[in-house]
């Protein structure tokens, strides 16, 4: 049996805002992905998102960027935040996929993967890690500028199958 996704909260954006916040996820799925679509409204931004609220230097990244005519990889220690994206061009969209493994184990640190689609600038990949073992509870996902009006951002809960 496949893993089935569902439904925990949305938000489509009646205006425009720089942040938004989804709480008392509850600790029902083995993993939760967050989908993010956004019209790159200002030029280049960073859209973020912390666990629980924290915002310590306790987020590390490693990520691969490709555009069609170039690559490049990095590793960056010590974040205050899962920084998805520090570019992008105004007009274009950026929708990512943001999957959140083992988010309510306790015994363990938590595993970020992603997926960031520029239309503008090409692809980008990251391994994140939160290095705390609490149960995620709350997300916020917030921009270094703002989210454009009609922007919508999906949560959803995934429970493994049996194979």
């Amino acid at each position: 049996m496949a893993a089935t996704y569902t439904p925990i909260a949305s938000a489509t954006l009646a205006a425009s805002t720089s942040s938004i916040t989804f709480s008392s996820i509850p600790a029902t799925y083995t993993d939760i992905v967050v989908v993010i679509n956004d019209i790159n409204s200002t030029g280049s931004f960073d859209t973020n998102i912390r666990f629980n609220g924290d915002s310590g230097s306790n987020y590390s990244r490693t990520g691969l960027r490709g555009g069609g005519s170039s690559a490049s990889s990095f590793r960056q220690t010590d974040n205050n935040a899962v920084i998805l994206t520090a570019d992008g061009s105004a007009g274009y969209a950026r929708p990512a996929i943001v999957n959140i493994m083992n988010y309510a184990n306790t015994n363990t640190n938590k595993t970020v993967i992603d997926r960031v689609n520029d239309s503008a600038n090409g692809l980008s990949f990251h391994v994140f890690l939160w290095r705390n073992t609490a149960a995620i509870n709350s997300i916020q996902i917030y921009s270094s500028s703002t989210f454009a009006s009609g922007a919508t951002f999906n949560l959803y809960g995934i429970l493994a199958g049996n194979a």
